[in-house]
């Protein structure tokens, strides 16, 4: 991709060519432009559109100056702009926007980059620095959060009953001037940037999709993703946030290992005019920090992942009744299945237990579609597994893998019952949004871990398996 590579800051008021990158069959709309000594890969998450963004003369303006030190790749993350839409009855799960993100940096030739997340994009920017350190060079996180909403353990959020009145209001007044003058309230009095902001909403997705972005948006819960972030890191804040206080971001700051707080002016949701030049001077600054390792990708010891064990039920009592003969039968079936859903959903079977299977996935989703393929392969041969997952920091030694995370997942499946898929809180925060049902089953206490864990049995499907 040589001659992606090598394009230069586009002049004033014309648009970089659009291209499409491929994930599966959806294709993703981006653009690159620029030759600095760092790739950045740019995504507003559902707040932009590509195409409509260079109309408004401020806009291009922007994007040209922060092409001007750096290689700039922006997309339209699907169910946005210019890319393919989604089903907003299950949206894509973190895990698929992170999928999006890489398939673009491919496309465009980018083997590492820094990532800039905004909006409902941080937590996917997080989980890809967590869970692909050998690609992410650094994040740049600008007026997201970890968690919206208020918790028992989290004071600085949002009044749950504030959130639902944002998304109602939001998906209501969505591609209205009223809507535009509440996202960008320094602008506000002028008519002819409301009517153009308000065009550019419409553009980026219907009131429907952006309602259900939303909602998924204050229902997540990124928090157990910042421990993982290991690359450098600024967020970028507004100190007149209306709707993402400052404490949040600051907490994002505290809670990613190294990261630098940087406080905005004024209380625009996007950067593009109010405090623009402070925007783009601390951008400037973190970039110019950032190594560009040259040659091999630099080796990693831990990265966060989804951990799935598996166990036969009563194999003790079976391997006895069938002989081991018999016994070895059922074993080498059981391998054979497990070897074969973990490789089709993308996971690495890290090793058999004797009669069970350790795996490791980039996400939950494709942990739990997994285990769900999984149980009834295995019931047609009569046998029963019991499955538990967790998402947490592991260790790479090797081949195999290690640390806390691995003993919590090993203690949660120790809990679930025959047929059962039983995931930690961790999980079930990660996956909001998408299709997979959750059944809460309460709080445990797991053997030889801290604290009481609460437990969650992903609900059986419609067709009957697990």
């Amino acid at each position: 991709m040589a001659t992606l590579r090598n394009q230069p800051p586009y002049p004033s008021g014309v648009q970089p060519e659009a291209r499409y990158a491929w994930l599966g069959e959806d294709r993703i709309a981006y653009y690159a432009t620029g030759d600095g000594p760092v790739d950045v890969v740019v995504t507003p998450g559902l707040f932009g559109s590509m195409d409509v963004e260079w109309d408004e003369p401020e806009f291009g303006l922007f994007f040209r100056t922060w092409a001007s030190v750096c290689r700039f790749i922006r997309y339209d993350r699907r169910g946005s702009g210019s890319s393919d839409p989604v089903s907003i009855d299950a949206l894509p799960p973190w895990e698929s926007s992170v999928d999006e993100m890489l398939a673009v940096m491919d496309a465009a030739g980018s083997d590492r980059a820094v990532v800039f997340g905004g909006g409902d994009a941080g937590p996917t920017a997080m989980l890809a620095a967590a869970t692909h350190p050998q690609r992410i060079l650094g994040l740049l996180l600008y007026q997201t959060s970890a968690r919206y909403v208020v918790d028992d353990d989290y004071p600085i959020g949002l009044p749950s009953a504030m959130a639902d009145a944002f998304v109602d209001g939001m998906g209501a007044s969505w591609g209205t001037e009223e809507a535009a003058g509440f996202a960008v309230p320094s602008r506000a009095d002028d008519p002819a940037f409301r009517r153009w902001f308000a065009r550019y909403m419409r553009a980026m997705t219907t009131p429907r999709v952006a309602a259900a972005f939303l909602r998924d948006m204050m229902d997540s819960d990124a928090r157990s993703i910042l421990p993982s972030v290991h690359v450098p890191t600024l967020v970028l804040h507004r100190r007149a946030s209306p709707l993402v206080p400052l404490e949040q971001g600051r907490y994002l700051a505290e809670h990613i290992d190294g990261a630098r707080f940087v406080e905005l002016p004024g209380g625009d949701g996007p950067p593009f005019w109010e405090g623009a030049d402070e925007f783009l001077d601390a951008v400037r600054e973190f970039l110019a920090g950032i190594e560009t390792p040259e040659g091999d990708v630099p080796r990693h010891d831990r990265a966060m992942a989804t951990l799935l064990f598996t166990d036969i039920v009563g194999s003790t009592e079976q391997a006895s009744e069938l002989g081991d003969r018999g016994w070895r039968d059922v074993l080498d079936l059981h391998n054979a299945w497990s070897r074969r859903r973990v490789r089709e959903h993308e996971g690495r079977l890290v090793k058999f237990t004797g009669d069970g299977i350790l795996a490791t996935f980039d996400g939950p989703g494709r942990a739990i579609a997994c285990a769900q393929a999984l149980g009834p392969d295995l019931q047609r041969i009569g046998v029963r597994i019991r499955t538990g997952l967790h998402a947490g920091e592991i260790e790479l030694h090797g081949e195999d893998v290690g640390g806390v995370a691995v003993h919590i997942a090993a203690r949660v499946m120790a809990e679930a019952g025959p047929g059962e898929i039983l995931v930690s809180r961790t999980i079930r925060d990660l996956v909001v949004g998408s299709d997979v049902v959750m059944e809460d089953r309460g709080e445990h206490q797991l053997k030889g871990v801290d604290g009481v864990w609460q437990l969650f049995a992903v609900a059986a499907r419609n067709d009957g398996s697990r």
